[in-house]
């Protein structure tokens, strides 16, 4: 009697988790805007040209098109270029504070949706999105709009991108800037053998399971990704939502974790050497919850050029907590 009991108990838990699971799924579809309203309005954005000044535009580059951010761009070719790189889960959106101050500084500035967010630039393969092919990304850019040298801001996985590109290539990066995210190494090691950074970074592992972080953070009408972006503009907010509100959106995102296997957040084929003399600046809160102090600490060792380490009383994102600083420390750095 007692074990048909415990059988009807299991089968009707089995039953609801299913029924839970049902409406979870239920519930992120219908958050899902399958009139793919962003990409149609990117498609209609102007192509990049060296003289078309301020705006959105579309940069074409191969069979994928970036959407991006630029200003500066009137026809004067003397005046530097500075490339930026959002993280997750963002857009180029997130440096619009940045963008005016560096083009009234003299700069001609690009801040691009990279792969996987531009909607014209989603690979279905998983192989599409390693670290070498994001760290490629930027150099084609960079190719297309006309510069040879350039400053190199990022954040997030941004940063992570950005650190592959100075080991890759640092001969054509006048400048680095780090936001939040340490060099992949000293990531590593701490990744590797920190008690404290494993338990930051356990998310990882929920990232990259198949489709149930994209159910996770679609329900409800995207309720958690709105949490992660309290403090963030109106403007910015609908802008991320709008881009990961189409199907395929969410998960070309979140391959970038599924694509880093076991190399990390490196891009081990390619580096020249770990060792960095590129001028650089890293930035990053002590309150951030996915970095913790042995990765920040650990990075010295690696740094052979000039380098600033700024330690800030601020959360993960930087441009909510402290937008003054980051942007007067980042002008005073790519200026020396």
């Amino acid at each position: 009697m007692t074990l048909r009991i415990f059988k009807y108990l299991f089968l009707g838990a089995f039953l609801l988790l299913i029924l839970l699971l049902l409406i979870f799924i239920t519930g992120s579809k219908m958050s899902m805007d399958s009139n793919f309203s962003h990409t149609n309005a990117t498609k209609d954005l102007p192509k990049f040209s060296p003289t078309i000044g301020n705006g959105i535009v579309n940069i074409s580059i191969g069979d994928m098109t970036f959407r991006a951010r630029i200003a500066g761009f009137n026809g004067d070719f003397s005046k530097k270029v500075v490339i930026l790189l959002h993280g997750f889960p963002v857009t180029s959106a997130m440096w619009v504070d940045l963008i005016r101050p560096l083009e009234e500084a003299g700069y001609r500035v690009v801040a691009f949706d990279q792969r996987g967010y531009s909607p014209d630039a989603r690979p279905e393969t998983l192989e599409s999105y390693t670290v070498s092919k994001l760290t490629k990304d930027v150099f084609a850019v960079a190719d297309t709009i006309g510069a040879e040298e350039f400053h190199l801001i990022g954040h997030d996985w941004g940063a992570v991108v950005g650190w592959s590109a100075v080991l890759t290539n640092p001969s054509r990066i006048t400048s680095w800037t780090a936001l939040s995210i340490a060099h992949p190494a000293a990531f590593g090691a701490a990744l590797r053998d920190d008690p404290d950074q494993q338990a930051r970074s356990s998310y990882f592992a929920f990232f990259q399971t198949p489709w149930l972080p994209e159910t996770f953070f679609s329900f409800n009408n995207f309720s958690v990704l709105k949490t992660l972006y309290e403090g963030m503009s109106e403007e910015k907010k609908k802008e991320y939502i709008d881009v990961f509100s189409e199907p395929e959106a969410l998960t070309s995102a979140l391959n970038w974790y599924r694509a880093m296997g076991d190399t990390g957040l490196s891009n081990q084929d390619s580096v020249v050497s770990l060792e960095v003399k590129t001028p650089t600046l890293f930035l990053w809160g002590n309150q951030d919850g996915a970095v913790g102090r042995v990765a920040i600490d650990a990075m010295a060792e690696f740094m052979k050029g000039p380098y600033t380490n700024i330690e800030l009383e601020a959360g993960h994102w930087l441009f909510v907590d402290k937008p003054e600083r980051i942007i007067s420390e980042i002008l005073i750095h790519i200026d020396q």
